[in-house]
């Protein structure tokens, strides 16, 4: 698997078209990261919050780290002080506590509201009338050390393109309202991160501005369990 030339070819595709790659790096040891880094990827995204701060010591302190798997208010403060984006933010708890953290490392943390889009239990995210009700708390209100940039969402795991289409679309649909509800003055909600390796091309088509690809980056996942040394 050569992971160089897997980042050029896929920047190759993105770059002209303005789509921002999200490299998945979750399990993959440091050296396929820095790998990926020498061929010019500078943003990463992790799952395990244990995982990314021992990555994010390790590395080049000028990567971009995403957190894209579901955050426990409890691990907000191990990540606060680095974080670039939080893409998985799926409820007001967890964004108070987010605020709470940015502010004592006296800066603002980018996020993006995490939508439930999948017709599958096993996923989290807001479904669409409470993302309306967060962004109107008179709580999210008051917050004044998150960003919030856009929406991400994550598709249905099925073969069935139609359906994925549609569940994307609806996540556009979405995006496009709370710009022009919420939004319409600030440049800075500007990301809809949606589609994964498999995925990711009908992402694109249907609206979507960031990916989030990880085999496609560094080959099929081995699964083994990370273990803190």
């Amino acid at each position: 698997m050569d992971i160089t030339a897997n980042i050029q070819e896929v920047q190759q595709e993105l770059n002209p078209i303005g789509v921002t790659l999200v490299a998945i790096s979750k399990t993959k040891p440091v050296e396929d990261i820095q790998e990926a880094y020498d061929a010019g990827q500078r943003i990463f995204g992790e799952n395990m919050v244990q995982e990314l701060v021992e990555k994010q010591e390790k590395l080049p302190q000028d990567i971009q780290w995403h957190l894209v798997g579901h955050l426990q208010t409890n691990k907000v403060k191990y990540i606060a002080p680095f974080i670039t984006l939080i893409q998985s933010v799926d409820s007001l708890k967890l964004l108070i506590e987010i605020n709470k953290q940015a502010i004592k490392h006296n800066r603002v943390i980018d996020c993006l509201l995490q939508v439930d889009i999948a017709q599958e239990d096993t996923k989290f995210g807001l479904d669409h009338p409470e993302v309306i009700e967060l962004l109107e708390s008179e709580e999210f209100k008051a917050m004044k050390n998150v960003r919030i940039r856009g929406l991400m969402g994550i598709a249905t795991n099925t073969e069935k393109e139609k359906e994925i289409k549609e569940e994307f679309y609806e996540l556009k649909m979405l995006f496009d309202g709370i710009k022009v509800s919420y939004y319409r003055k600030e440049e800075s909600f500007d990301t809809l991160s949606m589609g994964m390796s498999s995925d990711y091309k009908l992402a694109i088509e249907q609206g979507g501005n960031m990916v989030r690809l990880g085999s496609t980056i560094f080959g099929k996942r081995i699964i083994k369990h990370f273990k803190a040394k």
